[in-house]
Protein backbone atom coordinates (compact mmCIF):
# COMPACT_ATOMS: atom_id res chain seq x y z
CA UNK A 1 0.00 0.00 0.00
CA UNK A 2 1.19 3.42 -0.88
CA UNK A 3 2.07 5.78 2.14
CA UNK A 4 0.54 8.89 0.67
CA UNK A 5 -3.30 9.04 2.04
CA UNK A 6 -5.78 8.49 -1.15
CA UNK A 7 -9.48 8.76 -1.54
CA UNK A 8 -11.97 5.95 -3.65
CA UNK A 9 -15.39 7.09 -3.39
CA UNK A 10 -16.23 4.47 -6.12
CA UNK A 11 -15.26 1.99 -3.51
CA UNK A 12 -17.41 2.98 -0.57
CA UNK A 13 -20.64 0.74 -1.37
CA UNK A 14 -18.30 -2.40 -0.23
CA UNK A 15 -18.20 -0.79 3.74
CA UNK A 16 -21.93 -0.02 3.78
CA UNK A 17 -22.24 -3.00 5.55
CA UNK A 18 -20.09 -1.99 8.29
CA UNK A 19 -20.10 1.69 7.86
CA UNK A 20 -24.42 3.92 7.61
CA UNK A 21 -23.92 7.08 6.67
CA UNK A 22 -20.42 6.74 4.35
CA UNK A 23 -20.81 9.92 2.57
CA UNK A 24 -19.76 11.57 5.57
CA UNK A 25 -17.07 9.78 6.08
CA UNK A 26 -13.07 10.81 5.45
CA UNK A 27 -12.25 7.68 4.02
CA UNK A 28 -8.66 8.10 4.45
CA UNK A 29 -9.00 7.17 7.84
CA UNK A 30 -8.92 3.61 6.78
CA UNK A 31 -5.46 3.71 5.88
CA UNK A 32 -4.72 4.76 8.81
CA UNK A 33 -7.10 2.28 10.54
CA UNK A 34 -4.89 -0.20 8.01
CA UNK A 35 -1.62 0.76 9.22
CA UNK A 36 -2.51 0.36 13.15
CA UNK A 37 -3.69 -2.64 12.61
CA UNK A 38 -0.71 -4.26 10.79
CA UNK A 39 1.71 -2.34 12.84
CA UNK A 40 0.21 -2.71 16.72
CA UNK A 41 1.54 0.75 17.49
CA UNK A 42 0.38 4.32 16.88
CA UNK A 43 4.61 5.15 16.71
CA UNK A 44 5.19 2.30 13.88
CA UNK A 45 2.07 3.38 12.04
CA UNK A 46 2.77 7.08 12.24
CA UNK A 47 6.59 6.27 10.86
CA UNK A 48 4.52 4.05 7.77
CA UNK A 49 2.20 6.68 6.64
CA UNK A 50 4.32 9.46 7.15
CA UNK A 51 2.51 11.00 9.79
CA UNK A 52 3.58 12.69 13.16
CA UNK A 53 2.67 10.82 15.81
CA UNK A 54 -0.18 13.31 17.15
CA UNK A 55 -2.04 12.87 14.01
CA UNK A 56 -2.42 9.76 13.76
CA UNK A 57 -3.64 9.79 17.18
CA UNK A 58 -6.34 12.24 16.53
CA UNK A 59 -7.03 10.00 13.28
CA UNK A 60 -7.53 6.82 15.83
CA UNK A 61 -9.82 9.07 17.50
CA UNK A 62 -12.07 9.74 14.34
CA UNK A 63 -12.30 6.16 13.58
CA UNK A 64 -13.18 5.11 16.50
CA UNK A 65 -16.40 8.19 16.57
CA UNK A 66 -17.01 6.59 13.13
CA UNK A 67 -17.90 2.97 14.04
CA UNK A 68 -19.08 3.52 17.61
CA UNK A 69 -16.28 1.73 19.19
CA UNK A 70 -12.55 1.34 20.54
CA UNK A 71 -10.87 -0.78 17.89
CA UNK A 72 -7.50 -0.27 19.39
CA UNK A 73 -6.48 -0.63 23.14
CA UNK A 74 -3.49 0.50 24.92
CA UNK A 75 -1.16 -2.49 26.41
CA UNK A 76 2.13 -3.00 27.50
CA UNK A 77 2.90 -4.32 24.14
CA UNK A 78 1.82 -1.23 21.89
CA UNK A 79 -2.08 -1.70 21.23
CA UNK A 80 -4.99 -4.47 20.50
CA UNK A 81 -7.40 -4.47 18.13
CA UNK A 82 -11.19 -4.98 19.81
CA UNK A 83 -12.89 -8.00 18.14
CA UNK A 84 -15.21 -5.05 15.90
CA UNK A 85 -11.67 -3.92 14.81
CA UNK A 86 -10.78 -7.85 13.99
CA UNK A 87 -14.20 -7.71 11.56
CA UNK A 88 -13.34 -4.59 9.86
CA UNK A 89 -9.49 -5.46 8.58
CA UNK A 90 -10.06 -7.57 6.40
CA UNK A 91 -12.89 -5.88 4.82
CA UNK A 92 -10.62 -2.91 4.70
CA UNK A 93 -7.37 -4.03 3.61
CA UNK A 94 -9.42 -6.10 0.39
CA UNK A 95 -11.10 -1.99 -0.26
CA UNK A 96 -7.38 -0.49 -0.14
CA UNK A 97 -5.74 -3.55 -2.64
CA UNK A 98 -8.50 -2.76 -5.03
CA UNK A 99 -8.14 1.02 -4.58
CA UNK A 100 -4.58 0.64 -5.30
CA UNK A 101 -4.78 -1.17 -8.48
CA UNK A 102 -7.81 1.49 -9.75
CA UNK A 103 -5.57 4.10 -8.88
CA UNK A 104 -2.08 2.65 -10.36
CA UNK A 105 -1.12 3.48 -13.96
CA UNK A 106 -0.63 0.30 -16.08
CA UNK A 107 2.46 0.38 -18.30
CA UNK A 108 0.95 -0.17 -22.20
CA UNK A 109 2.26 -3.68 -23.75
CA UNK A 110 1.91 -3.36 -27.30
CA UNK A 111 3.14 -6.94 -27.57
CA UNK A 112 -0.42 -8.24 -25.72
CA UNK A 113 -2.34 -4.80 -26.48
CA UNK A 114 -6.18 -5.89 -28.60
CA UNK A 115 -8.13 -3.22 -29.24
CA UNK A 116 -8.90 -1.10 -32.09
CA UNK A 117 -6.92 2.43 -32.86
CA UNK A 118 -8.92 4.83 -34.88
CA UNK A 119 -7.27 7.18 -37.45
CA UNK A 120 -7.95 9.68 -39.92
CA UNK A 121 -6.07 11.98 -41.86
CA UNK A 122 -6.72 13.33 -45.56
CA UNK A 123 -5.33 10.92 -48.98
CA UNK A 124 -1.91 12.67 -49.01
CA UNK A 125 -1.34 12.25 -44.76
CA UNK A 126 -2.85 8.23 -45.63
CA UNK A 127 0.08 7.39 -48.04
CA UNK A 128 3.00 10.02 -45.95
CA UNK A 129 2.26 8.93 -42.44
CA UNK A 130 -0.62 6.79 -41.55
CA UNK A 131 0.66 3.65 -44.06
CA UNK A 132 4.42 4.05 -42.09
CA UNK A 133 2.67 3.57 -38.93
CA UNK A 134 0.75 0.81 -39.96
CA UNK A 135 3.44 -1.24 -41.17
CA UNK A 136 5.21 -0.40 -37.80
CA UNK A 137 1.70 -0.61 -35.93
CA UNK A 138 2.01 -4.96 -37.44
CA UNK A 139 5.40 -5.27 -36.39
CA UNK A 140 5.09 -4.27 -32.63
CA UNK A 141 1.02 -4.40 -31.65
CA UNK A 142 0.48 -7.10 -34.27
CA UNK A 143 -3.21 -7.78 -32.54
CA UNK A 144 -4.20 -3.96 -32.59
CA UNK A 145 -6.49 -3.16 -35.26
CA UNK A 146 -6.22 -0.29 -37.05
CA UNK A 147 -9.69 1.80 -38.55
CA UNK A 148 -8.64 4.94 -40.94
CA UNK A 149 -11.28 7.34 -42.10
CA UNK A 150 -10.77 10.53 -44.33
CA UNK A 151 -10.45 13.86 -42.78
CA UNK A 152 -13.53 15.46 -42.11
CA UNK A 153 -13.95 18.98 -43.19
CA UNK A 154 -16.00 19.49 -40.30
CA UNK A 155 -16.66 18.70 -36.24
CA UNK A 156 -13.53 17.29 -36.03
CA UNK A 157 -13.32 18.42 -32.00
CA UNK A 158 -16.85 16.30 -32.09
CA UNK A 159 -15.74 13.39 -33.43
CA UNK A 160 -12.61 13.35 -30.98
CA UNK A 161 -14.59 14.15 -28.13
CA UNK A 162 -17.09 10.89 -28.39
CA UNK A 163 -13.70 8.63 -29.30
CA UNK A 164 -14.96 7.90 -32.92
CA UNK A 165 -11.55 9.06 -34.16
CA UNK A 166 -7.99 8.97 -31.71
CA UNK A 167 -5.95 10.59 -33.70
CA UNK A 168 -5.98 12.73 -36.74
CA UNK A 169 -3.06 13.82 -38.97
CA UNK A 170 -3.80 16.96 -40.59
CA UNK A 171 -2.25 20.46 -41.51
CA UNK A 172 -1.45 22.54 -39.41
CA UNK A 173 -3.76 24.63 -41.13
CA UNK A 174 -6.49 22.72 -40.81
CA UNK A 175 -6.38 21.74 -37.11
CA UNK A 176 -8.59 23.02 -34.32
CA UNK A 177 -7.42 25.74 -32.49
CA UNK A 178 -7.89 24.08 -29.32
CA UNK A 179 -6.87 20.60 -29.32
CA UNK A 180 -3.16 19.80 -28.41
CA UNK A 181 -0.79 18.83 -31.42
CA UNK A 182 2.28 17.26 -32.67
CA UNK A 183 4.68 18.96 -35.12
CA UNK A 184 5.51 15.82 -37.20
CA UNK A 185 7.49 17.48 -40.54
CA UNK A 186 7.35 19.90 -42.43
CA UNK A 187 6.88 19.17 -46.65
CA UNK A 188 7.34 20.79 -49.64
CA UNK A 189 6.03 20.82 -53.33
CA UNK A 190 8.12 19.33 -56.52
CA UNK A 191 6.44 19.73 -59.87
CA UNK A 192 6.79 16.40 -61.57
CA UNK A 193 5.66 14.83 -64.99
CA UNK A 194 6.12 11.49 -65.99
CA UNK A 195 9.34 10.46 -66.92
CA UNK A 196 9.10 10.31 -70.90
CA UNK A 197 7.67 13.70 -70.72
CA UNK A 198 8.81 16.16 -73.95
CA UNK A 199 10.52 18.55 -71.43
CA UNK A 200 14.08 17.35 -70.53
CA UNK A 201 15.39 20.29 -68.58
CA UNK A 202 16.26 20.06 -64.99
CA UNK A 203 14.67 23.53 -64.33
CA UNK A 204 11.65 24.90 -65.74
CA UNK A 205 10.63 28.43 -66.55
CA UNK A 206 7.38 30.00 -65.41
CA UNK A 207 6.87 30.31 -69.23
CA UNK A 208 6.93 26.62 -70.00
CA UNK A 209 4.65 25.41 -66.64
CA UNK A 210 2.06 27.64 -68.17
CA UNK A 211 2.45 25.99 -71.86
CA UNK A 212 1.09 22.78 -70.31
CA UNK A 213 -1.91 21.53 -68.58
CA UNK A 214 -1.60 20.75 -64.92
CA UNK A 215 -3.60 18.67 -62.51
CA UNK A 216 -4.42 18.90 -59.32
CA UNK A 217 -6.03 17.13 -56.20
CA UNK A 218 -9.62 18.44 -54.88
CA UNK A 219 -10.91 16.08 -52.35
CA UNK A 220 -14.07 18.41 -51.93
CA UNK A 221 -14.42 17.58 -56.22
CA UNK A 222 -15.20 21.46 -56.16
CA UNK A 223 -11.84 23.50 -57.04
CA UNK A 224 -9.25 23.59 -60.08
CA UNK A 225 -6.82 25.23 -57.90
CA UNK A 226 -4.00 24.94 -55.73
CA UNK A 227 -1.83 26.21 -53.71
CA UNK A 228 0.61 27.08 -56.64
CA UNK A 229 -1.87 29.56 -58.36
CA UNK A 230 -1.81 31.85 -55.50
CA UNK A 231 1.81 31.93 -56.00
CA UNK A 232 1.50 32.10 -59.87
CA UNK A 233 -0.85 34.57 -59.29
CA UNK A 234 0.83 37.06 -57.27
CA UNK A 235 3.59 37.28 -60.38
CA UNK A 236 1.47 37.60 -62.73
CA UNK A 237 0.83 34.01 -64.03
CA UNK A 238 -1.60 31.73 -64.53
CA UNK A 239 -1.05 28.09 -65.24
CA UNK A 240 -3.86 26.17 -67.24
CA UNK A 241 -5.40 23.87 -64.28
CA UNK A 242 -7.04 20.84 -67.04
CA UNK A 243 -8.04 18.40 -64.36
CA UNK A 244 -8.98 17.91 -60.17
CA UNK A 245 -9.01 14.55 -58.90
CA UNK A 246 -10.22 13.59 -55.52
CA UNK A 247 -6.67 11.37 -54.48
CA UNK A 248 -3.19 11.22 -55.36
CA UNK A 249 -3.34 8.00 -56.79
CA UNK A 250 -5.90 9.14 -59.51
CA UNK A 251 -2.60 12.17 -60.37
CA UNK A 252 -0.16 10.00 -60.55
CA UNK A 253 -2.21 7.33 -63.01
CA UNK A 254 -2.92 10.74 -65.33
CA UNK A 255 0.10 11.67 -65.17
CA UNK A 256 2.13 8.21 -66.29
CA UNK A 257 -0.53 8.48 -69.41
CA UNK A 258 -0.23 12.02 -70.67
CA UNK A 259 2.24 15.02 -70.74
CA UNK A 260 0.56 16.70 -68.16
CA UNK A 261 2.04 18.72 -64.71
CA UNK A 262 1.52 18.79 -61.26
CA UNK A 263 2.59 19.75 -57.67
CA UNK A 264 2.95 16.99 -54.99
CA UNK A 265 4.45 16.92 -51.65
CA UNK A 266 7.79 15.51 -51.83
CA UNK A 267 6.94 12.86 -49.28
CA UNK A 268 4.52 11.25 -52.24
CA UNK A 269 7.81 10.45 -54.52
CA UNK A 270 9.49 8.21 -51.77
CA UNK A 271 9.03 5.44 -53.19
CA UNK A 272 7.99 7.16 -57.00
CA UNK A 273 11.48 8.66 -57.43
CA UNK A 274 12.39 6.62 -60.54
CA UNK A 275 9.01 6.57 -62.07
CA UNK A 276 8.57 10.61 -62.47
CA UNK A 277 10.66 13.77 -63.81
CA UNK A 278 10.86 16.30 -61.35
CA UNK A 279 11.27 20.33 -62.14
CA UNK A 280 12.93 22.76 -60.34
CA UNK A 281 11.51 25.89 -60.57
CA UNK A 282 12.04 29.43 -59.22
CA UNK A 283 8.20 29.40 -57.53
CA UNK A 284 8.23 29.77 -53.54
CA UNK A 285 5.41 27.83 -52.87
CA UNK A 286 4.87 27.70 -49.09
CA UNK A 287 5.96 24.39 -47.12
CA UNK A 288 2.96 22.57 -45.17
CA UNK A 289 3.82 21.33 -42.07
CA UNK A 290 2.21 18.16 -40.57
CA UNK A 291 0.71 17.76 -36.79
CA UNK A 292 -1.14 15.04 -35.10
CA UNK A 293 -3.99 16.09 -33.17
CA UNK A 294 -6.46 14.65 -30.61
CA UNK A 295 -8.49 15.37 -27.76
CA UNK A 296 -7.13 16.64 -24.66
CA UNK A 297 -8.90 13.33 -22.29
CA UNK A 298 -6.30 10.73 -23.93
CA UNK A 299 -3.13 12.94 -22.68
CA UNK A 300 -2.33 10.81 -19.55
CA UNK A 301 -3.46 7.35 -21.19
CA UNK A 302 -0.84 5.37 -22.03
CA UNK A 303 -1.70 3.69 -25.04
CA UNK A 304 -2.16 7.07 -26.16
CA UNK A 305 1.28 8.24 -25.63
CA UNK A 306 2.95 5.30 -27.09
CA UNK A 307 0.97 5.54 -29.95
CA UNK A 308 2.30 9.67 -30.57
CA UNK A 309 6.25 8.07 -30.25
CA UNK A 310 5.59 5.85 -32.71
CA UNK A 311 3.79 8.19 -35.18
CA UNK A 312 6.76 10.78 -34.67
CA UNK A 313 9.64 7.64 -35.39
CA UNK A 314 7.30 6.78 -38.60
CA UNK A 315 6.79 10.41 -39.40
CA UNK A 316 10.31 10.78 -40.04
CA UNK A 317 12.33 12.32 -42.97
CA UNK A 318 14.76 9.15 -43.09
CA UNK A 319 12.04 6.83 -43.24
Amino acid sequence: MTQDLISFQSYSAMLCIVMPNIRNVDLNLLVVFDALFDERSVTRAAARLSLTQPTVSGMLQRLRRTFSDQLFLRSSHGIVSTPRAEALAGPIKELLARAELLLRVDAFDPATAEGTIKLCASDYLQHAVIVPLIEELRRRAPKVKVLVSPREAAALTELLTRGEIDLCVTLREAAEPDLPVLQLYRDRYLCVARKSHPLKTRRISVRQLCAYDHVVVDPTGRSLSGPVDAVLAAAGHKRRVAIAVPSFQVLFELIDSDDIIAFVPERLLRKRRSAVRIFATNLSIPPVDVIATWHPRLNDDARHKWLLELLAAAARPNR
